[in-house]
């Protein structure tokens, strides 16, 4: 299970870290919402809570928060435990998040408001090295485009669910039903993509957003007839408006890590291990 933190703001913030799950546009039955487990055989499991993607046969990407705080020994991907040997977070990421605990306090808009700066600096995104190749998934390519405002994308998550009139069921599990939705995004800015809940006319037909448990899930774009990770499920911000916090409620907005900011890391990453594996 992931560190407990006080601040209730955030996929960063929420009880044992982050979010993941899917929260469905008011009136439409749950049922529409629930895929097949195996609708997306390179989603991984980390233990506990907590999601990340097979992008390559030996590498596993999501947000670096949710890697703290515990020993990362495995993934449960496609039917299988695969053991993880290395964990490799964004140079700097674990100073900002020491920093970040520290100041966090109660969960109040003022705290919200003085910690944002904090959040929107912070590079939250982490590798995972498996033991083995994977050879029974296909993994997902990096989007690496830079045009992603106004896109829609697909999003998938097995954490707390609800819906946008209430926001989240309070409690809910943060480990259950494979879900997807939809969203579009609303603004793409240094590492971060960022969609909003949009209940209203302009909602796409299975609009949704993500829920407490399943931080690092994947944020994918359809080119060319595939589906690529453009972006890493990570934190939500306070709904406007409102003077306590409500957890996937409509209008709320949610930042996601930006593959494409950081595939140039990523891609450094994977050649490094590669040129010193075949040595």
């Amino acid at each position: 299970m992931k560190p407990k933190l006080s601040l209730v703001v955030a996929a960063l913030l929420v009880v044992s870290t982050t979010v993941g799950a899917v929260v469905r546009r008011p009136g439409i039955p749950d049922a529409r919402y629930r895929v097949k487990a195996e609708a997306l055989p390179a989603l991984a499991n980390l233990p506990g809570e907590g999601h990340g993607t097979l992008i390559a046969p030996q590498w596993v990407v999501t947000a670096a928060h949710a890697t703290m705080g515990y020993m990362l020994d495995k993934v449960w991907i496609h039917g299988a435990w695969r053991t993880v040997d290395r964990v490799v977070v964004y140079p700097g990421f674990k100073q900002q998040y020491e920093r970040f605990r520290k100041q966090a306090g109660a969960p109040t808009l003022a705290n919200w408001t003085k910690l944002l700066p904090q959040m929107e600096a912070m590079h939250d995104i982490a590798l995972l090295h498996l033991a083995q190749p994977v050879t029974d998934v296909q993994p997902i390519a990096l989007y690496r485009g830079t045009d992603e405002t106004g896109q829609a994308v697909r999003i998938f998550g097995m954490g707390a669910s609800g819906d946008g009139k209430t926001g989240q069921t309070p409690h809910a599990s943060h480990r259950g039903l494979l879900r997807r939705a939809e969203n579009r995004i609303t603004r793409a800015h240094d590492q971060w993509i960022d969609y909003r809940f949009d209940c209203g006319k302009r909602a796409l037909p299975l609009e949704g957003v993500m829920g407490d448990g399943d931080s690092g899930g994947p944020v994918l774009i359809r080119r060319h007839h595939r589906w690529l990770l453009a972006g890493l499920a990570n934190w939500k911000h306070w709904p406007p408006g409102q003077r306590t916090f409500r957890p996937g409620v409509c209008g709320q907005t949610f930042s996601n890590s930006r593959v494409s900011y950081y595939a140039a890391w990523i891609d450094r990453t994977l050649a490094a291990d590669a040129h010193t594996t075949t040595r």
